[in-house]
């Protein structure tokens, strides 16, 4: 209850305090990506339970003549790589926190599809709600191996607690003003994983 409470006062103070600067971001993210500003995927909450995970755009809807979405080094943008490298894109995930889908600390929710690949240690991960930061973020982020995300994602579960949550939360401003292991060995975002027979 009182994790809850602490989730729905920071993210209302935080949405309200960067007011200014999310404004300017979708104005900018309208101008670069055109509409709509956000991005919004069904992602796996706690026990599994699908939500949409809400965030701003940084990538254009351009596709090919087929009419499939061109790759996503083809449709990102200078402006979307610097959101990213920002952190920026992350904020409409505040909303999320907000109806309580989301909580400030935890794992990343990931793609729906994992959730049939898990074994039975890489599942504890679902035991909490996901975060919009979290131990593995802060310990590599995208720059890291799957398998180590998940070690890092379920000792957080075993582990967590309200000074280990401030520890995260320090160290992830940290992070974001380094713009430490945003990308995985060149590529836009995490490859995509196979399961444990990859």
């Amino acid at each position: 209850m009182l994790r809850r409470i602490v989730d729905f006062s920071v993210s209302l103070f935080l949405l309200a305090a960067t007011s200014p600067i999310w404004l300017g971001v979708a104005f900018l993210t309208l101008g670069f990506h055109g509409s709509p500003v956000l991005f919004a995927q069904v992602r796996p909450g706690r026990m599994g339970k699908p939500f949409k995970m809400l965030k701003f755009r940084s990538m254009t809807n351009k596709k090919r003549p087929d009419g499939s979405l061109l790759s996503d080094e083809d449709r990102i943008t200078a402006f979307g790589s610097w959101l990213r490298s920002t952190s920026l894109d992350e904020i409409p995930g505040l909303l999320n926190v907000l109806k309580g889908d989301m909580s400030l600390i935890g794992p990343r929710p990931l793609l729906v599809e994992y959730n049939n690949l898990y074994n039975d240690f890489q599942r504890k991960r679902l035991l909490v709600k996901p975060g919009i930061t979290g131990w593995a973020q802060v310990n590599g982020r995208n720059a890291i191996l799957w398998d180590r995300r998940f070690e890092l994602d379920v000792w957080y579960v075993e582990n967590r607690s309200f000074w280990l949550d401030v520890k995260i939360l320090i160290k992830t401003v940290y992070k974001v003003f380094k713009k430490e292991g945003i990308r995985h060995e060149g590529n836009v975002a995490m490859p995509t994983w196979k399961g444990n027979n990859e």
